[in-house]
């Protein structure tokens, strides 16, 4: 089978990191976001993958270099048009749609089994939510078949609690449903002409994880929970003591305080007096000056923290304080 991997959003509500960067390209640990999703197509056997590129085109191709294919969207096409506009490389069969903008360890091989036993048009991952308001959702019969969707509905009128993870599997013959105009989207255009046409279509509920990333606060959870064991990702680094991981070029002999669990990435420089109190990731390259204290902190790969500075459940990057509370001031 073959996958397309979405990677041409502009990734509004990850300001200001994506001001200078893609969403996809936000890092989580030690590689960014999208590199998890890649390497999930790997461990499910798709090597055949295209990603759509908008918004620093060359920032994702110059990482992945020939590892994916890539197709560029002048202009945005929409999240289903830009699906269109690969058609011709998704030809041959059913093909997966995936975010390179959210975390997640879904069972690909379970998602295919269950779009074969379905036996529709398409079928749409879905997760229970706490918050509905948050997510769209998805309505369905005692067989899963899809039968309507709710915008972000409030608790008290949501009609159920599945979100839509934006995972899909389709067959060719999704494009038939498709309009005339160039930028089209699967919950504005599509799906409702599915439903329309009474195709059917069906979901998969999934109990892995899955974190979308759509705000700073879900990027710093979303860390936490790859370094912790929540989110099943290669995590890389040697296991100094329980709960504390360092990757190669990283010394923590003069750190006086260490409560884990801490993560700290390649080439990390600590100064001396510094406290780490997990959770705590660090990134690659990142300079920690002496007598600093970090805690419930996310640092992003070559941030400089002020000597003396004070970060609690905050991330920092090279701008200073990205999320979160810092009683003094980091270093720019």
């Amino acid at each position: 089978m073959k996958a397309m991997v979405l990677a041409a959003g502009l990734g509004t509500r990850l300001r200001p990191l994506t001001y200078e960067l893609p969403k996809p390209m936000v890092p989580v640990l030690d590689r960014p976001v999208m590199a998890h999703i890649v390497d999930l197509l790997d461990r499910h056997g798709y090597d055949d993958v295209v990603a759509n590129l908008h918004y620093f085109p060359d920032t994702i191709r110059d990482y992945f270099g020939d590892r994916l294919t890539y197709r560029e969207e002048p202009e945005l096409l929409g999240t289903a048009g830009g699906v269109r506009n690969c058609a011709d490389f998704l030809d041959g069969g059913p093909f997966l749609i995936i975010s390179g903008d959210a975390l997640t360890d879904i069972d690909l091989t379970k998602f295919v089994e269950r779009h074969k036993q379905a036996g529709g048009i398409g079928t749409l991952a879905v997760k229970r939510v706490q918050d509905t308001r948050e997510f769209g959702v998805v309505l369905h019969d005692a067989d899963g078949r899809i039968t309507g969707f709710q915008e972000k509905p409030d608790p008290a009128e949501a009609l159920s609690d599945l979100g839509n993870c934006g995972i899909y599997l389709f067959e060719p013959e999704i494009f038939d449903y498709f309009p005339r105009e160039p930028f089209v989207d699967w919950a504005n255009d599509v799906f409702p002409a599915l439903l329309a046409n009474d195709v059917p279509f069906h979901i998969h509920a999934i109990d892995e994880y899955w974190n979308d990333v759509g705000s700073l606060g879900e990027l710093k959870q979303g860390t936490f929970d790859a370094m912790q064991g929540a989110l099943t990702v290669e995590l890389r680094g040697e296991e100094v003591a329980e709960g504390v991981r360092i990757c190669a070029g990283t010394e923590l002999t003069d750190a006086t305080l260490i409560e884990p669990p801490v993560w700290i990435g390649r080439d990390v420089r600590i100064g001396e007096g510094v406290r780490l109190q997990g959770p705590l990731a660090i990134g690659d390259g990142a300079v920690i000056g002496d007598g600093a204290a970090l805690k419930d902190s996310v640092v992003l790969p070559g941030t400089e923290v002020a000597p003396d500075a004070i970060a609690i459940g905050a991330i920092l990057g090279h701008r200073g304080v990205l999320d979160g509370l810092a009683p003094r001031q980091t270093a720019p």
